[in-house]
């Protein structure tokens, strides 16, 4: 029976076990979505309220699940707008790809309406594989190449489809010279370093007194072995965001976040150890390494172009984490001398009981500190949290404890802001019987969270667990950004730009259909809370913070405190009203 080019399209996906695609339609893509509805049993489609959110839907897919996220959308300004979502992707090292329809291949060149150079556009976010399709033949090489590149690259491909070619009959390539014949299947191989690298990587592991490790997202699959060679090394263990849920929070060597919001014990291990492995991780911020020449360094990537980037390593291997370290530990030798891990595991519960006290400080009208303080406990058993970039994210990574079992992610290398309700989204369609936290500013919320509440509200009946929930840090205030004038520039806070306009969030939420929670007082917490948790569909947590509470660690912000005296000087008073014991002193 012969099937239309955009038929087989759809078909090919399923057939590579793709089971969901996110978009937004157009006429550039007409046909494809003709084919996805005849396609229901075996693809369904995830209509969004913008081409951004598809794409970021589609990477926060690929992160949750492992497998190839898929975006779709028309030709011209439906395919720019996916941009910002594929890069995040490309950057966070994710299989995304990206079907584009384009105009008919009769008026290409000609300057016609939507006409845009997608092959140029895509070259770079889709540098790994950007192909337009000509012919009717070609296409099955084109889907094939797409996502086995995608997955073997971990990495954004793009295939851009002429809406004419879209209509026509399918045809498979004959059998003659200049046609090409692919196939379906593609499995990770086993990548490991040499022997003779792993003893030295052993030899400096076993010399180092101090061991620390820092781990990422590349040590996903890696928890078991990740513990056992921390337990023989006696090392501590700080966590890149990204690899926020490798290990649960409540192991006592775990000393959580690293960098601008990271933990005083994360930072102290760092600046005192002799020896750091670093195990699937990109994490950019050398300034929260060990000092150059100060500690022996190895590192575990499957990216060889990450290797000895951070830090000048002695030893890097290139290899799959969990592969690498099975191959490592035998090699290693246990320390007896425990005093380094004892020293740790001490600094990490000083912080912890730091954390809560910060939590407990008066703000006005609530501090976000002890919203997250108060959540974290609460959190449900199999969460799949995630976080936007700003504030929110300053809060979950110094609050938030995570249990074994639990999945995060944020945008990590782009940081871009309004991921986490996408993400969110995604999560939900992935695993729809898994609860599910957004925590997200209200910059975010604005640009585009308000409007993927519509999204929810279309598609929530058909997760068999409704648990999701939005919580939004309302202070009226682009916050991160705010304190990063202050600290970074010496400049007050300069309204215009910064102030975010008064919205209700948790109203808006209501008027759609889905449940809404304000807290306006610290002592509305804990209700707010626990009617989210409980209710029997998502909810909207409009939390009223203090904008005005330090979202940097504390010592990491002292360096900063000849420029932040600048902004205070300048008539930034607002800046000192929450200042801890530490920073004052500096000021």
């Amino acid at each position: 029976m012969s099937q239309l080019v955009s038929e087989f399209l759809i078909q090919r996906l399923s057939d590579w076990g793709i089971k969901r695609i996110f978009g937004y339609p157009g006429d550039g893509i007409n046909a494809i979505m003709g084919a996805l509805s005849k396609a229901e049993d075996t693809m369904s489609f995830v209509q969004v309220r913008h081409e951004e959110m598809a794409a970021l839907m589609a990477c926060a897919h690929a992160k949750f699940t492992g497998e190839v996220g898929v975006c779709l959308a028309t030709s011209g300004p439906g395919a720019i707008h996916l941009l910002n979502g594929l890069y995040d992707a490309k950057l966070d090292h994710q299989p995304v790809v990206a079907i584009i329809g384009q105009k008919a291949r009769t008026s290409l060149g000609g300057s016609d309406q939507q006409e845009v150079d997608l092959l140029s556009l895509f070259k770079d976010v889709a540098s790994a594989y950007v192909q337009q399709a000509s012919d009717a033949s070609q296409v099955r090489h084109l889907i094939d190449r797409a996502v086995r590149i995608a997955k073997a690259e971990r990495t954004v491909t793009c295939v851009i489809m002429p809406n004419d070619l879209q209509e026509e009959t399918y045809q498979d390539p004959k059998h003659e010279h200049q046609t090409i014949h692919s196939g379906i299947g593609y499995v990770a191989p086993r990548v490991l370093p040499q022997d003779t690298e792993l003893q030295r990587a052993a030899d400096v592991l076993n010399a180092g007194h101090k061991v620390a490790m820092l781990i990422g997202a590349g040590a996903r699959f890696a928890a078991e072995e990740v513990q056992q060679v921390a337990e023989i090394l006696g090392a501590g263990i700080a966590k890149a965001f990204l690899g926020k849920a490798v290990l649960p929070d409540d192991l006592p060597y775990v000393t959580g976040a690293i960098g601008l919001f990271g933990t005083d014990a994360s930072h102290q291990m760092m600046s005192e150890c002799d020896t750091l492995l670093m195990v699937g991780s990109g994490f950019p911020y050398a300034e929260f390494l060990p000092k150059e020449g100060k500690a022996r360094g190895v590192q575990i990537d499957l990216e060889a172009s990450m290797l000895s980037l951070r830090y000048p390593m002695e030893v890097p291997l290139s290899g799959d984490s969990a592969e690498t370290l099975r191959a490592l530990l035998p090699l290693l030798q246990r320390k007896e001398d425990r005093s380094w891990r004892t020293q740790i595991e001490q600094s990490i519960q000083d912080w912890w009981q730091q954390v809560a006290e910060l939590a407990a400080q008066e703000a006005e009208p609530v501090n976000p500190r002890l919203v997250f303080e108060k959540l974290s406990p609460r959190l449900p058993d199999n969460l799949i949290l995630a976080a936007d970039s700003g504030s929110a994210s300053s809060w979950v990574a110094q609050h938030l404890r995570l249990r074994a079992g639990m999945q995060f992610s944020v945008s990590g290398t782009l940081a871009t802001m309004g991921c986490a309700v996408p993400y969110a989204i995604a999560a939900k369609f992935a695993y729809p019987e898994r609860p599910v936290i957004a925590c997200v500013g209200d910059g975010a919320m604005q640009m585009n969270g308000n409007e993927e509440l519509l999204t929810i509200q279309r598609y929530w009946r058909r997760w068999s667990n409704p648990q999701l929930i939005i919580l939004v840090l309302n202070n009226r205030d682009l916050n991160f950004v705010t304190w990063e004038q202050r600290l970074m520039q010496g400049n007050p806070r300069f309204a215009e730009s910064q102030d975010v306009p008064e919205f209700n969030y948790a109203r808006y939420a209501e008027m759609l259909g889905l449940a809404g929670v304000r807290i306006e007082t610290p002592d509305q917490v804990d209700a707010a809370l626990d009617f989210a948790l409980q209710a029997d569909r998502p909810v909207v947590i409009d939390a009223l913070v203090d904008p005005n509470i330090l979202v940097f660690n504390a010592k990491v912000a002292v360096q900063y405190a000849p420029k932040l005296a600048m902004a205070i000087a300048k008539g930034d008073t607002a800046a000192a009203s929450h200042l801890g014991g530490t920073i004052k002193a500096a000021l």
